[in-house]
Order: C-alpha cells, then structure tokens, then sequence
C-alpha cells in the first residue's frame, strides 16, 4: 500500500501546479512513504534532486497536504486515506557523507595495512 501512495504522490507532484507560490517551480521527488498500521498517518520522505533545501517547503507541503489527501482519494478509491505528513529524505546525503569518509586518505592508509 504504502508504495501504490509513493506512486500517486510522485504523479501528484510532477502533475499538478499548486497555487501556494513556494511550490510553484519546486521539483519534488517522494523517494519513500510508510504508512501506520492503522492506515491514519503516512509518512512520505521528499527531496529535491540537485538540491538540498527541502527543508524550506515543509511549510508549503503542510498547506497542501489536504488537497494531497482529497487527490490520492480519488486516485486510490480506498476506504480510509492516511493524513500526510512529510519528511526530508537525509538518505542520499547520507551516503554521499559515508563514501566521502570512505574515500579519504586515512581511512585508504587503514584499509591498505
């Protein structure tokens, strides 16, 4: 389930312009979602690609949730539509972080002993 709502959120945001001007030339992408057992709440995780000020549309993306939900209920046709929140998806800064250490000097020197 919580893949078929990452799917619809992603179509959602390459389709649609929003009249909120912070998300008006804003390309985002939902890389993950999870959803609560109960089905209530999903968590999608958001970045922008090239980009790391995903930080900053937060706001938007809490004024647009409602309109999200109504689309995704309509989309999806489920009986009840988790309430979205969003999260800034620290995953690829991550890895990005860790190959970096990886590929220094000193931790090469360790690997080489």
């Amino acid at each position: 389930m919580a893949e078929e709502v990452r799917r619809a959120l992603a179509d959602l945001f390459a389709r649609t312009e929003f009249r909120d001007p912070e998300l008006l030339d804003a390309h985002i992408t939902v890389t993950e979602v999870r959803i609560s057992p109960d089905f209530r709440h999903a968590t999608a995780f958001v970045t922008r690609l090239g980009r790391s000020d995903v930080d900053a549309l937060l706001p938007a993306l809490k004024r647009v949730a409602p309109f999200l939900r109504t689309s995704l209920s309509k989309k999806l046709r489920l009986r009840t539509v988790p309430e979205i929140h969003f999260q800034p998806d620290t995953a690829l800064d991550n890895a990005m972080e860790l190959d970096e250490i990886l590929r220094s000097p000193a931790v090469q020197r360790d690997l080489e002993d």
